[in-house]
């Protein structure tokens, strides 16, 4: 098999997907709350012969088993958890969408176990203080399911309603299949886990070095608030990829490996070395 060829494995409590040699710097992707490990497929082929590129399955998603309680805090901690199983040493964490709000929180939480970060298409908070447009968001996500669609009807409109200017094909079936994968019951947990996230007084203190990328066509994290965000956190990168929804490694998978590969060897020692 190649080195970089992407290999799916299930260890203990979580599923996830990796390429690469593991004595390498570990680059560890998280998707949406749409996603899958397998999303991340186009970043593993491409960085596995530099990297040790793992994209796990989100706890209750794919291989992974649920937590008994789902909110950012816990899966920040379950990700604590999951780079210990691997032995995943000061990684360089890529979170998409919840999945950046989850290393959001690591680098609060754990600000000394990460090497670097990249916060793709998320937000430092969900949403306004009064809680109606959360209300309103849930809402328009879960309620088809109250109704009596299932994640495979819902799938297309949903994963449409996220693209911008003219995606990827495959990139698209990619990400309605993962979308239609989704359990309802995970789906709606992780919907709920969003309410009330608000690291806007925290994103200050995260030292590590950071990229932050948006989409210009992106409505659930626009470009705008990622641009404001990015003034916060001190010394970071940011990059605004135009015409692109909310789906970037997806919907333009070449472009979003060329800005991480750009990132990645512009910042210190994140070479893939392991030394």
């Amino acid at each position: 098999m190649p080195d970089s060829a992407a290999m799916t494995t299930k260890d203990g409590r979580f599923g996830y997907e990796a390429a690469g040699d593991a004595t390498r710097t570990p680059l560890v992707f998280l998707h949406g709350i749409g996603g899958a490990a397998r999303g991340w497929r186009a970043q593993l082929d491409a960085f596995g012969n530099r990297y040790h590129a793992i994209a796990w399955d989100m706890p209750g998603y794919g291989g992974s088993q649920p937590l008994p309680v789902t909110s950012i805090p816990t899966l920040a901690d379950a990700l604590k958890d999951f780079l210990a199983q691997l032995g995943a040493v000061k990684p360089v964490l890529v979170g998409h969408s919840i999945g950046g709000m989850i290393v959001q929180q690591f680098l609060v939480s754990y600000p000394d176990l990460a090497g670097a970060a990249v916060l793709a298409q998320t937000t430092s908070a969900f949403g306004s203080s009064d809680g109606e447009w959360q209300r309103n968001f849930i809402d328009s996500r879960v309620g088809p399911l109250d109704r009596g669609e299932t994640m495979v009807s819902m799938a297309p409109k949903l994963v449409q309603d996220l693209i911008g200017d003219a995606p990827s094909a495959e990139g698209i079936a990619l990400a309605r299949d993962c979308m239609a994968s989704v359990k309802p019951e995970t789906y709606r947990s992780s919907m709920q886990a969003m309410i009330g996230f608000d690291l806007r007084k925290n994103i200050a203190d995260i030292k590590v070095p950071t990229l932050l990328l948006s989409g210009s066509k992106d409505n659930n994290a626009p470009a705008k608030t990622m641009a404001k965000m990015a003034t916060f956190v001190k010394g970071s990168t940011y990059v605004e990829l135009e015409g692109v929804g909310h789906l970037a490694n997806m919907e333009r998978p070449a472009e979003f490996n060329e800005v991480l590969a750009d990132f990645l060897s512009t910042s210190h020692n994140l070479s893939g070395s392991s030394s």
